[in-house]
């Protein structure tokens, strides 16, 4: 099954082009609408596509042409354009590739390799999930390493954004000083508990107005709460 948030929308003036396609593509798991010329396309909000299948030959305008005005636009240009066209030449594939097209595939096609190919196509543009750590406006990224609240950079040691990471991904559980020690710090350093207290105590001055939410449990340890 396919990622259901990729919408893909197919542009052949042969309607029963377009049913077959969108049916296949929704059984493959993607959205799927249909436009029956490049006119009716563009009245359409493109925006929200992540992939357009053009036929190239189409009433007034051609696929072609579609494509240039969708890669002219800043707001389209991104978008992966795929041909299909009974025009096989070298010429025509060299046009269509000019372009910025992703694929060009010659009909009489196979339904088969055409979703095959879109989904080559969209993995190439899909975006890597967020790595990110968020809890209301502080932000954490354990990938890039750094720490944001409203939206202005943290700066933290090594030591202190360990900590907050350690804190925000076990939120609510409270963890003894002895965990945060064996999560954060090297087996060959020797770390006293008081040791911890004071990392904690410049965490949160760092953190401004969620410095309340590093919590102490006396007796226990730390947690991160609401």
């Amino acid at each position: 099954m396919q990622n259901p948030s990729f919408r893909i929308l197919v542009v052949d003036d042969e309607p029963d082009i377009c049913e077959i396609l969108a049916y296949n593509l929704v059984k493959a798991g993607y959205q799927a609408d249909i436009a029956h010329s490049a006119e009716e396309a563009l009245r359409m909000d493109l925006k929200v596509y992540d992939l357009l299948l053009l036929d190239v030959m189409m009433g007034e305008m051609s696929g072609f042409a579609l494509a240039k005005h969708l890669k002219e636009d800043p707001a389209t240009a991104r978008i992966p354009v795929i041909f299909l066209t009974a025009k096989d030449s070298e010429d025509d594939t060299l046009e269509g590739l000019s372009l910025g097209a992703d694929d060009y595939i010659t009909k009489p096609f196979s339904i088969r390799e055409v979703v095959a190919r879109i989904g080559v196509v969209l993995r190439r543009f899909e975006k890597p999930q967020s790595t990110a750590i968020v809890f209301k406006t502080l932000v954490v990224d354990p990938v890039a390493k750094t720490v944001s609240v409203d939206g202005a950079q943290v700066l933290l040691t090594r030591i202190e954004f360990e900590l907050l990471c350690y804190l925000l991904e076990s939120k609510g559980k409270v963890l003894s000083r002895q965990d945060l020690i064996a999560k954060v710090w090297s087996k060959e350093e020797e770390v006293l508990d008081r040791t911890v207290d004071v990392n904690i105590t410049r965490l949160r001055k760092k953190i401004g107005p969620y410095a309340s939410c590093i919590r102490t449990r006396s007796g226990y340890g730390y947690f991160f709460g609401e």
